[in-house]
């Protein structure tokens, strides 16, 4: 176990630092001069020398590598260096708000749980039968839905009609749950079909069988036996969703008006603030690399047989 989690630390730690390169070689490729939009967004047309000096002041004209040096530098020392549009340190300004963002996706995760492991054990009790088919539809439509559109639904119905909540959420438990099943629902669809198929699976091998034979009955045979085995597959794609609950919490916040790191990526995107979407690109990097490392660990702990494969 111990030469496992040494071989996935060193593995995380190397994925980290191929993140900041990529991260760091991708942004300044974009099109347009991140100076010139500053400068744009007073409404006047900046001068060319004016321009030159925003360049210099920000370190745009020294060569890539030195730039990249001394990101990494700061990097190291905990900065992630100077947001160009509020001048604050965007370790600060990302601390701000990323709280929200992960409370709104670990919200999502856990509607997404609560509701593909009932259905998916539904589904494989009655395989072939109405449950079985009337969960494979709900799969699809929570699949087909866009998230902005089931977002604004929501709202007009729980917050506007019925006033259930109010329309301007807080960043709390009490607050969460209307964009978190907005968020989870696709994950949840995504997640059923798996379980699904991994518990159906399960039904058909030898040891399941053989409880069957012993007597056990099928809700048993499903919870005590085959759903332990079903998950583990499960835990991996669990892990690679939250980095696609990451990205759709930007357009969930936006919806719901949610003080995370939504509107606040979107507006740095439109105004090239680059140090902000680095940032925050990492850190959305590091959060994927540390869950993926938890759910190998945890896959490891409860089969072991995978202690067994690990590759240097």
């Amino acid at each position: 176990m111990v030469r496992l989690i040494a071989a996935r630390l060193a593995q995380a730690v190397f994925a980290v630092l191929a993140m900041t390169v990529l991260i760091w070689s991708l942004l300044p490729l974009t099109p347009g001069d991140p100076a010139e939009r500053i400068l744009r967004g007073s409404g006047l047309e900046p001068p060319p020398g004016q321009i030159e000096a925003l360049r210099r002041e920000l370190g745009m004209d020294r060569p890539l590598y030195v730039q990249y040096r001394i990101w990494m530098s700061g990097l190291l020392q905990g900065k992630l260096g100077i947001s160009y549009r509020s001048k604050e340190p965007v370790e600060r300004e990302i601390g701000k708000r990323i709280g929200a963002t992960l409370l709104l996706t670990t919200a999502g995760v856990l509607v997404a749980l609560s509701l593909a492991l009932p259905l998916a054990l539904l589904a494989a009790r009655y395989q072939d039968r109405w449950p079985d088919h009337l969960t494979r539809v709900l799969a699809m439509v929570g699949t087909s839905v866009p998230s902005f559109w089931l977002g604004l639904l929501l709202l007009d119905l729980v917050a506007v009609r019925l006033q259930w909540t109010t329309a301007l959420a807080k960043p709390d438990w009490s607050h969460v749950w209307l964009p978190a099943v907005v968020l989870g629902l696709g994950f949840s669809s995504t997640l059923m079909r798996l379980l699904r198929a991994g518990l159906l699976g399960e039904m058909g091998r030898r040891y399941t069988l053989v409880a069957r034979a012993r007597g056990a009955g099928q809700w048993r045979v499903l919870l005590r036996h085959a759903l332990p085995n079903a998950l583990l597959p499960s835990i991996n794609a669990l892990a690679i969703g939250v980095g696609g609950l990451l990205g759709g919490a930007a357009i969930v916040e936006t919806v719901f008006t949610w003080p995370g790191m939504g509107l606040f990526i979107v507006g740095a995107i439109g105004s090239r603030d680059l140090p902000v979407i680095q940032g925050f690109a990492l850190i959305s990097a590091v959060i994927f690399i540390a869950v993926n490392l938890c759910a190998d660990l945890l896959a490891a702990v409860l089969d072991p047989r995978l202690r067994h494969q690990v590759r240097y």
